[in-house]
């Protein structure tokens, strides 16, 4: 059931935002009256069309993409056959320059204005939920292995990362911090101040999956809240309220201390000296072969919510949608650097179905969404041919020099074009398989 649930979520997400990229193309061209001859979401074949005016809509079945079919355009089709005649008045060739250029970028613009939308609407209708700073100042954080292999330890505090105030525990592992090279932590360890360097290629390695796997989190106190039925935690007779201070007569005040204990004994009988109203009892369970007993635990952890007038939400959250786009071209940067590898940083279909999830929150699935819109809109403006930038670069070119390339040079520089997308998404489509399998 994941699983359709992840396809179905990847599908509705690239339908609107493909859906919207084309019909900004279309909108665009419309107003400056070409011919469009087909719009479609989707690569044929087709599931069902029909015609409005001159145009034809269609649904069709590889939910990948989408295009536009403007008369009188060299693109991805190289339909050619009319080119050798002089162009009609409602061809696209037939049009000035400066109104092809807003034609191409009409689908860019369009889902700028969409990831924009999103982000404002999450910011409005969600606010921030976030744990705060004071977390880790109080206890300090949990160093999971890949944060040991790098030089942090349990219960350091963090004062700053790159040398500037945090106020999310968040902010520490933000894709701005790991995206930048040569970043560090100013931790405090043993009433000293010392610097931790991040390595450059950190994002890399606490990514799995496609998700983060866990890296450093503030140390937390906890109680037992909910018991599951005939659980471990049952049949021992833990109950909710219950605090849980030491595991075989050694002390575990923070609950990741607690789970590495169940973690060493797994399958085996412990013992465990508990807190309750106000007296201290012993009780004897076994951990569950999957390092378990059998409860969700209530964590004391600080937790901040932030609400946004609309008229608050319209800048934070166009900056959210920008950033986007800034952090794509610092992890561009990253791979041109050799920082990161380009197998671990490039998803497909699949890598980006896993990014949705299994499971639909809507908060998720529109914030996942809108960040597409903005990938989408900043793929689409790098100048390959075949993209929307590619032919921006070549009309922009024609506006500067006054000269227009020729329709053989638009025509072959579409063939490398399509050559380096296809080489590119079957690289993708190869790259999630073999992250699945292997």
């Amino acid at each position: 059931m994941e699983t359709v649930i992840m396809i179905a979520q990847l599908i509705l997400g690239l339908s609107i935002l493909v859906g919207l990229h084309e019909f900004g193309h279309l909108l665009a061209a419309k107003a400056f009256g070409m011919r469009v001859e087909q719009f479609s979401i989707g690569f044929p074949p087709k599931i069902f069309s029909f015609k409005y005016g001159e145009t034809e809509y269609a649904l069709s079945a590889i939910p990948l993409g989408g295009f536009v079919k403007i008369s009188g355009m060299i693109d991805e089709s190289l339909d050619t056959k009319n080119m050798d005649k002089e162009p009609e008045p409602y061809e696209f060739r037939a049009k000035p320059a400066w109104q092809r250029l807003i034609v191409m970028m009409g689908g860019i613009i369009v889902n700028v204005i969409t990831g924009i939308i999103i982000f404002i609407f999450l910011q409005y209708g969600y606010g921030e939920t976030y744990e705060s700073k004071d977390n880790i100042t109080e206890n300090g954080i949990y160093a999971y292995e890949p944060a040991k292999e790098i030089g942090l330890k349990n219960g350091d505090i963090i004062i700053n990362v790159n040398g500037k105030d945090y106020e999310k525990v968040s902010d520490l592992t933000s894709s701005d911090v790991l995206l930048e090279s040569d970043s560090y932590y100013t931790v405090l360890r043993d009433g000293k101040e010392i610097v931790v360097p991040i390595p450059n290629d950190m994002i890399e390695r606490i990514s799995e999956d496609n998700q983060r796997i866990p890296f450093i989190r503030p140390l937390y106190e906890f109680e037992v809240d909910n018991v599951q039925p005939q659980s471990n935690a049952d049949m021992a007779g833990l109950m909710p309220g219950d605090k849980i201070i030491a595991v075989n007569g050694e002390e575990v005040k923070y609950f990741q201390f607690f789970q590495e204990k169940l973690e060493n004994h797994k399958g085996e009988e412990i013992r465990l000296t508990v807190k309750r109203n106000e007296k201290i009892e012993q009780l004897q369970a076994k951990v569950g072969d999957d390092g378990r007993l059998g409860f969700m635990s209530k964590p004391d952890i600080e937790l901040e919510h932030e609400e946004f007038t609309f008229a608050e939400s319209i800048p934070t959250g166009t900056a959210k949608a920008f950033n986007v786009i800034w952090l794509n071209i610092k992890g561009f940067g990253k791979i041109f650097r050799g920082e990161v590898s380009a197998s671990e940083s490039l998803s497909g279909p699949i890598g980006i179905a896993q990014i949705f999830g299994g499971e639909w929150v809507w908060q998720k699935f529109w914030g996942i969404t809108g960040l597409l819109s903005m990938v989408l809109a900043f793929m689409n403006f790098l100048p390959i041919p075949a993209l929307d930038g590619g032919h921006v670069v070549f009309l922009s070119y024609e506006i500067i020099s006054g000269r227009k390339p020729s329709d053989k040079f638009l025509e072959n520089a579409q063939k490398v074009g399509m050559v380096l997308l296809l080489g590119l998404m079957a690289f993708a489509i190869f790259n999630d398989i073999w992250k699945v399998i292997f």
